[in-house]
This record gives C-alpha cells, sequence and structure tokens, in this order.
C-alpha cells in the first residue's frame, strides 16, 4: 500500500524524483553517480531526468531548465492577475509543480541577493506577489473547505499541496460543526 502524502516534505520529496527537461549547455560524457548513470549529454538535445538530479547539472554549468519548466516575475504576474479576477468559488490552475518551483525561485533570488545586492528590489516583489497568490487561493480554499463536500470539477485544478490542505480543513471543519450541532441537541 502506497504511504500517505503526511506533509508538504513528502510533496516535495516526489517533485524532487519527478522528471523535468533540461538542455545540453556543452558536450558531456556519462557521468557515473552511486548506482545512477547519467548521460552522455550533446550540446543543444533536450533531455528528462530526476529534478534533483537536472538541478546538480545546472549547478555545474552542464545543463539549463527549459523555459518552460522555470517561473519567473512575469509567470507570477500573470498568475496573480488571473486570481484577481476570479470569484470565490472559482479557483485557477497554476503550472505543474507551482509550490516547488515557487519555493526553488525565491530560494534562487534570495542566493543572488549575496552576489548581487541590487536583486533585493526584485526579491521582494516576487515575495509581494507570492504572498498575494497564496491568500487569495487560500480563501478560495479555506471558503469551499466550510462549504459542503466539493466536486472532483471544482477541486480539479487544485495542486497537490491544496488538495492536502483541502482535505485537512473539510475534516477540521466538518469535526468542528458536528460537534457544534451535538452540544446543542444535548440542550434540548
Amino acid at each position: 500500500m502506497p504511504k500517505t502524502i503526511m506533509n508538504i516534505r513528502d510533496l516535495d520529496f516526489i517533485f524532487e524524483h519527478t522528471p523535468t527537461k533540461i538542455i545540453a549547455n556543452r558536450n558531456c560524457p556519462e557521468i557515473k553517480l552511486a548506482g545512477l548513470n547519467v548521460g552522455p549529454f550533446d550540446e543543444g538535445n533536450e533531455y528528462e531526468i530526476q529534478f534533483w538530479i537536472a538541478q546538480e547539472l545546472v549547478k555545474a554549468g552542464i545543463a539549463r531548465f527549459r523555459e518552460d519548466e522555470r517561473l519567473d516575475a512575469a509567470k507570477l504576474y500573470k498568475i496573480q492577475w488571473t486570481e484577481r479576477v476570479q470569484t470565490a468559488g472559482q479557483i485557477s490552475k497554476l503550472p505543474e509543480n507551482f509550490y516547488p518551483k515557487l519555493r526553488r525561485y525565491l530560494a534562487e533570488l534570495k542566493e543572488e541577493i549575496i552576489k548581487k545586492p541590487e536583486k533585493m528590489r526584485e526579491y521582494e516583489k516576487v515575495r509581494h506577489l507570492t504572498r498575494d497568490i497564496i491568500n487569495s487561493r487560500l480563501k478560495k480554499i479555506v471558503s469551499l473547505a466550510s462549504a459542503p463536500a466539493q466536486t472532483e470539477q471544482i477541486l480539479k485544478n487544485f495542486t497537490s499541496e491544496e488538495r492536502f490542505l483541502y482535505k485537512r480543513l473539510y475534516k477540521l471543519i466538518n469535526e468542528w460543526r458536528t460537534q457544534i450541532l451535538e452540544f446543542e441537541k444535548g440542550e434540548e
């Protein structure tokens, strides 16, 4: 039986092992890791490998992530705008693996500040956008979790992290509601 996802760390672990696409920056022979062989890579070719391996190849300058695999401020502005124009009962679809990519993008920007202090303004803008997106989605999730059980049609746009939160909130709110109503019945 598969392990039940218990927290965000579990989801992040799953993301680390999810295939992602990279483009080789240069030719590179096969790399042998503990029980794992990666490559060889030919400059300009695209490869699909686990995220954690891709991240190390990017750090080493051997490869780069495809643009559509990355988050940036422009994509976050678009997501923020979309969230703001929707009604409370609507929740838009986010890019695949949005939250793990977002955490890594923020960490990347934070690291860049050390080398380039002028990046602080960009980092602050991205943090503001991030908070705005998260708060908007949180309000919707709480609202939906407080209502009768939602259909799969409504939940289909939730990320794994949001489904995790929704299920826990829904259960907690219903337990609370039941306890309040049971107490009320006992008073009669």
